[in-house]
């Protein structure tokens, strides 16, 4: 048997987007997040989220979102446990008495790559891989021709050019840390 040298994981931006009718929720949320994953690296202005009227029965009207993209590098396979993690601070969220909304909260981890931009989910479809513990993975964009291109399948918010070029910019930077950390010998 040939023994094969295992590579680590990619290391990615962990990015973290945040989306509620409540701006004190998107706050307290973003304070939580950085507790646990560190300081931010870029944070995004917050933009009115009315590409679809999906979540509305259960979010409410009105609903406002950020990501945010943390400073530190994180292997690839961290997403399935980000992905738990904040379903577990969406469901405190919830708790009766909190919200009047049935879930006031969304987070939508994924990973920042040198080729591409991944989102977690608990809903499995065609083009979207099982990572275990009931988390896939969608590659959201792609990068190409030094810009994120979407699919067809990509969400209305990701296919806007202030949203793909925020991605862009923070993906140029990773881009600089890799080279200068391979310069490095690191």
């Amino acid at each position: 048997m040939i023994a094969r040298r295992q590579l680590p994981p990619n290391e990615s931006l962990l990015v973290i987007p945040l989306f509620s009718r409540h701006v004190a929720l998107l706050d307290e949320t973003e304070a939580t997040l950085v507790a646990q994953y560190g300081p931010l690296a870029a944070k995004s202005a917050d933009y009115e989220f009315s590409h679809t009227s999906f979540y509305a029965k259960d979010m409410g009207p009105e609903l406002r979102k950020r990501i945010l993209i943390f400073e530190q590098l994180r292997p690839a396979d961290i997403l399935p446990q980000v992905k738990r993690w904040t379903i577990r601070i969406e469901d405190v969220a919830a708790e009766p008495g909190r919200y009047p909304e049935k879930r006031p909260l969304n987070l939508d981890p994924g990973l920042l790559q040198l080729a591409k931009f991944v989102l977690a989910t608990t809903k499995d479809r065609d083009h979207r891989i099982y990572l275990g513990d009931g988390i896939y993975a969608e590659v959201t964009l792609r990068f190409q021709g030094n810009q994120f291109e979407p699919w067809p399948w990509t969400y209305a918010d990701y296919r806007e050019e202030a949203i793909r070029n925020f991605l862009r910019d923070a993906r140029n930077e990773l881009h600089r840390r890799l080279v200068y950390n391979r310069s490095l010998g690191a």
